[in-house]
């Protein structure tokens, strides 16, 4: 993803455009900073505002039309002091474990797009330390948001089943989600015997491993036989990045080797690696890697083939029906119990959207009428990363393509039904506070195109 950095003129130039001269102060990186907002007792400051937009542009967001971002930052600003100021009226503590954790989150995330520590402290033009200060202290005042957001959420009555049928009465039908095709069915799984192919991975990472140490280049090994092609065709480099953002397996045995070091074998879900340390700095490393996967002989991969065409053959006999073949012979322990009944693990349902399949189960289903047993096909399991399968599927339903409906789809109205509820709850609290709260707003910001009515108004009526 291409990341747009903002150099420290060009962050001036931004600046000492919106600037009001006769307020400015400057700061002694040179930028020039102000109070562009009073909201109760809490001020806002210009800097923490492109502090924000840059951290926003440094995460991988799209970057907008300047002066546009810079509004929309400082109207979610401004909402959120509101709930920043009811939290600490309601004595609300703020949770350290969990500012800790996205704190970590955060700058992991930083570090990795940015390509280390020196450039993250280059861009943000302070060291890293006073950034995780900064970082943990806006963390904390988020903490405190969302407790407050909770609690007023919390106060909104669950609707009731007939409340959602009058709701879905006066609704306009064409604001209602859309729900995609959905698909219900079974599925047979074999898993091919992986302990020839494993040990033939093994063979293969030590026999480069022997020719690294003789002398030949891990660069040119990785780049002619790693299957991480993205990674192989850098030598197999991987770049600058945090620990978190690898296998646990994986970052332990990097951190461990010395730079130029070789490890032994080391098993992921992603397969079988050997990894060359290239260079760490504090929590990050840069490192090398040839990632070899278990490839399974022809011989193995028939007999997974010929095994559910035999068990096939027995359903569409009738000799035997597609439920209890799942419960005799299914290797997948998530449904061989429910006669192979396949079902969402992130949400309990079991129907499936296509963006929820593996592209290798939907393009044998999308041809598929009801009532249909497929043919044998490969795909992959969800227990590790891509693990080779065999598998079979009867098509049992499709719901084709629709609006949501009351009877069909009960649940996702209730649910639609009620975030607009919330919605308006979060609106309501706002507006009240506007009129309650003393908001100044300053001369820059005045032509800015909020998306909530009142703030303005209020900075107007509280001069």
């Amino acid at each position: 993803m291409f990341l747009r950095k903002i150099s420290a003129v060009a962050a001036a130039l931004i600046i000492l455009a919106f600037a009001s001269e006769s307020k400015a102060q400057v700061y002694k990186n040179g930028l020039i900073d102000k109070t562009v907002a009073l909201i109760g007792n809490e001020s806002i400051l210009l800097s923490q505002l492109e502090e924000q937009v840059q951290l926003m542009l440094a995460s991988g967001v799209a970057p907008k039309e300047e002066k546009q971002m810079r509004c929309e930052v400082l109207e979610q600003t401004l909402q959120q002091k509101l709930f920043l100021n009811q939290a600490k009226l309601d004595s609300l503590t703020i949770s350290s474990d969990m500012v800790e954790a996205q704190l970590q989150e955060r700058v992991d995330n930083v570090l990795y797009r940015m390509g280390g520590e020196a450039q993250a402290e280059a861009y943000f033009r302070k060291p890293l330390f006073r950034l995780k200060e900064d970082w943990r202290a806006i963390l904390g005042e988020q903490n405190l948001i969302q407790q407050e957001q909770r609690q007023i959420l919390n106060e909104v009555p669950q609707l009731t089943p007939s409340e959602v049928r009058r709701f879905y009465k006066k609704v306009d039908k064409d604001s209602l989600p859309m729900i995609s095709t959905q698909y219900r069915m079974r599925h047979i799984v074999l898993y091919p015997e992986k302990e020839d192919a494993v040990m033939a991975v093994k063979e293969r990472l030590l026999e480069f491993r022997q020719r690294i140490l003789n002398g030949e280049r891990f660069s040119s090994l990785a780049a002619l036989y790693s299957d991480d092609k993205e990674s192989a065709m850098r030598g197999g480099e991987l770049g600058m990045a945090p620990k978190a953002m690898f296998w646990p397996a994986f970052s332990d045995a990097a951190v461990s080797l010395k730079e130029g070091q070789i490890s032994q074998i080391v098993e992921t879900p992603d397969g079988f690696h050997l990894i060359q340390m290239v260079e760490k700095n504090g929590d990050m490393f840069n490192a090398r890697h040839i990632l070899l996967k278990p490839n399974y002989s022809y011989e193995e991969r028939q007999r997974c083939i010929t095994r559910l065409d035999s068990i096939r053959n027995a359903i569409l006999s009738d000799s035997l029906t597609f439920d209890k073949a799942a419960m005799m012979y299914s290797q997948d322990p998530k449904s061989v119990l429910n006669g192979g009944q396949m079902v969402d693990e992130n949400t309990g349902s079991i129907f499936f959207e296509k963006d929820q399949l593996k592209p290798s189960d939907y393009a044998v289903l999308k041809d598929m009428k009801i009532g249909d047993v497929s043919a044998p096909f490969e795909s992959q399991d969800n227990e590790g990363h891509g693990q080779l399968i065999f598998k079979i599927i009867k098509l049992e339903e499709i719901i084709p393509s629709h609006r949501a409906d009351i009877d069909k789809d009960f649940v996702v109205i209730q649910n639609y039904a009620q975030s607009l509820k919330q919605e308006e709850a979060i609106k309501k609290f706002v507006q009240e506070k506007q009129k309650t709260t003393f908001i100044r707003i300053d001369e820059m910001f005045r032509d800015c195109q909020f998306k909530m009515d009142g703030w303005l108004k209020a900075a107007e009526d509280k001069k």
